[in-house]
């Protein structure tokens, strides 16, 4: 193909994404009460029942909430379409054996990415928000707002979900012999730098979120070391 069709390649695979962002964005805005109702339940349920309200301050404010959560709901819920989508895009300048490859990287982006956004949503919700809303003294009382809350949950869901793509990503380049276990081992402390500074900018600026999520995605990191390992071991004896 010459550059050209690359790129009207590349325009039909951004519209195709369109298409189904748009489709999932209308079917989650209807849903949003509901969805709504899922991103309020780790702050409420450590709320006595009279204070169980977010408050917004702007006339636009709660309908403007209720589009970002339907925007947020059809990039995450729809995240294996989207993988799919890309790898059509990139499958046709690939070798077959790459293909064979790469293939069951995009399920397994979809699964990590999932499984991302789930720690967070289960994992550090629950304790996060039970340690600042107990923060400090009585004197001081949360007076949470709709917007507020609902950005910081949604932009942490898609964080975590994007920083579990990290052992998919180191697997899939051992798996293409672009790095080898033995570099990977030897870049510990590389990798643990990076690991907090995604931590750093996605988990809430408190060092329990950051380890929490520092914790997991370093077991991941280990992970896919031993992957790498089993990897380069299996291509030695073919």
């Amino acid at each position: 193909m010459s550059f050209w069709n690359h790129l009207e390649e590349l325009r039909r695979c951004i519209l195709y994404c369109f298409y189904v962002f748009f489709s999932g964005f209308v079917v989650c805005y209807f849903l949003s009460d509901y969805f709504l109702d899922f991103l309020r339940n780790p702050l409420f349920i450590h709320l006595p029942e009279n204070r169980r309200h977010l408050y917004y301050t702007g006339l636009f404010e709660n309908f403007f909430v209720h589009l970002q959560i339907a925007g947020y709901a059809s990039l995450i819920l729809l995240s294996p379409i989207y993988f799919l989508i890309l790898w059509r895009f990139i499958a046709p300048g690939l070798y077959t054996h790459e293909r064979k490859v790469v293939m069951p990287f995009v399920g397994a982006s979809s699964m990590f990415f999932l499984m991302g956004s789930a720690f967070a949503y289960f994992v550090l919700f629950p304790i996060g928000v039970k340690y600042f809303l107990n923060y400090g003294t009585s004197a001081e009382v949360a007076w949470l707002t709709l917007d507020r809350y609902v950005s910081l949950v949604l932009k942490i869901l898609f964080g975590f979900g994007l920083c579990f793509q990290l052992p998919v990503f180191i697997v899939l380049l051992v798996k293409l012999e672009i790095l080898s276990a033995e570099r990977l081992a030897q870049q510990r402390r590389v990798a643990i730098i990076i690991i907090t500074a995604l931590s750093a900018l996605v988990a809430p600026p408190d060092a329990v979120s950051m380890l929490l999520l520092m914790a997991p995605l370093y077991l991941l990191f280990e992970g896919a070391v031993f992957a790498a390992r089993l990897i380069n071991k299996k291509n030695k004896n073919l």
